[in-house]
C-alpha cells in the first residue's frame, strides 16, 4: 500500500487533491472502525491538502480503494447515535460535493435465530425486504400496547449502483468465491506489531458463546469477558462450521439511539420487526445520505456483551465493503445522482 499520494507522482497528487474526484463517502462511529477502514485502503493520501468548507467540522482520511476515491470520516469521540451521524454526513457533503453514495461500516449486535445462524465476526448487510429499505428505526415507532412497536414508515433503500453490486457479490459468495477473507488477511499483514495483528484475527470458537435467552450475565457490574461465572451449560448448541471465515447475512437492520443489551428485548424486536442486527447510527443517514449499512457482529445484543470481538468485527465489515467496491464500476458510480444537490 502506498502511504501517500506523493509517492504516486505529480499527476496522482493533483488528482488526489481534486475534491470532485471523490465519489464514495465512508462513515464510522468509532475510532476502531475507522482504523479498520484505513487498513483496507489500497492507497492512503496522507499528504493531500484540500480546502475544507467552513461549516465542515469533520476530520478525514482520504484514499483509493478498488479504483474508487474514498472519503472516510468518524463521529466525534464519545458521541453516538442517529443525529451525530447525520451531522457528520451533512458536513462531509459540504466539502465533497461529488459523493454519489455512502457506506456506513462498523460493528453491531447480532440477533441470532433458528433462521439466521449469526455468529461473532459474521457480517450483516442492509438489504431491502418487503416494505423496508433495509433499515428500520424502531424507537420512533408508535407503541400499540406494552412491549410492542408499530413501524410508522421505512427508510430509503440504498442507491441502484450498490444494490446491483450487492446482487453480483452475493452470487459470487454463494459459489464460494468471496474475496472478503483475502482482503482481511492482506490488511492484517500490513500491521507490524504482533499484538495489534491479534486483535484483527478470529477470536476463537471458545470465545463465541451464545447463551439462552432466559439466562442473564451473572455479574451485571462486569463484562462477560472479565467473568468466568457464567454457566456454559446455558449456551445454545450450534453446529461447527467448516472454517472460521465470516458468513454474510442480508436483511433488515434495526437502528435507534439506544443500545440493546437484553436478550428478551432482542428476540422480541427481531420477531416483530424482522431484523437481524442492532446498531445506533443508520437511521440518521438513510433519508439524506443514500448508503449501504455493513455491520460486523461483535456481540449478541444481550447482557453478555464484551469488547473482545470489536476490532475483528470492524475488520470483517470493512473487508466486505472493499469486496463490494470491487464489484462496483467507477463509471456506474458517476451515473448516480449527486447527494449534495439531491438531483
Amino acid at each position: 500500500m502506498k502511504s501517500s499520494a506523493a509517492s504516486a507522482g505529480g499527476d496522482e497528487v493533483s488528482e488526489a487533491e481534486d475534491k470532485e474526484s471523490y465519489t464514495v463517502g465512508w462513515i464510522c462511529a468509532l475510532p476502531l472502525e475507522m482504523a479498520a477502514a484505513e487498513l483496507m485502503l489500497d492507497e492512503i493520501y496522507d499528504d493531500v491538502q484540500f480546502e475544507q468548507d467552513d461549516g465542515d467540522h469533520n476530520s478525514y482520511t482520504l484514499g483509493l480503494m478498488q479504483g474508487h476515491r474514498v472519503v472516510i470520516a468518524c463521529l466525534p469521540n464519545g458521541v453516538y447515535g442517529t443525529n451525530p451521524a447525520a451531522t457528520v454526513a451533512k458536513d462531509m457533503l459540504r466539502t465533497f460535493k461529488s459523493i454519489r453514495f455512502g457506506l456506513l461500516v462498523g460493528i453491531g449486535g447480532g440477533a441470532p435465530s433458528p433462521g439466521h445462524d449469526i455468529r461473532l465476526g459474521d457480517i450483516v448487510v442492509s438489504k431491502p425486504t418487503g416494505t423496508s429499505g433495509g433499515v428500520i428505526q424502531y424507537d420512533r415507532g408508535k407503541k400499540r400496547k406494552l412491549e410492542e412497536f408499530e413501524r410508522t414508515g421505512s427508510l430509503n433503500a440504498p442507491p441502484t449502483a450498490l444494490l446491483t453490486a450487492l446482487s453480483s457479490l452475493q452470487a459470487r459468495h454463494l459459489r464460494g468465491a468471496s474475496k472478503t477473507p483475502g482482503f482481511l488477511s492482506e490488511a492484517v499483514e500490513k500491521i507490524q506489531k504482533a499484538s495489534f495483528r491479534q486483535k484483527y484475527t478470529y477470536q476463537g470458537k471458545s470465545n463465541d458463546r451464545l447463551f439462552r435467552t432466559e439466562y442473564e450475565h451473572v455479574n451485571v457490574d462486569s463484562s462477560c469477558n472479565d467473568c468466568d461465572g457464567c454457566d456454559n451449560s446455558q449456551t445454545v448448541e450450534r453446529i461447527d462450521r467448516d472454517d472460521a471465515h465470516p458468513v454474510v447475512h442480508y436483511g433488515n437492520i434495526a437502528s435507534a439511539n439506544q443500545v440493546v443489551k437484553d436478550s428478551k428485548t432482542r428476540d422480541r424486536l427481531s420477531k416483530e420487526l424482522g431484523v437481524i442486527c442492532f446498531e445506533m447510527e443508520a437511521a440518521g443517514l438513510m433519508q439524506e445520505f443514500p448508503c449501504l449499512v455493513i455491520r460486523g457482529i461483535c456481540d449478541y445484543s444481550d447482557s453478555h456483551k464484551n469488547k473482545k470481538w470489536q476490532d475483528y468485527a470492524a475488520a470483517t465489515a470493512a473487508a466486505y465493503a472493499k469486496d463490494l467496491l470491487s464489484r462496483v464500476l467507477p463509471s456506474n458510480v458517476k451515473k448516480e445522482k449527486l447527494i449534495a444537490v439531491g438531483k
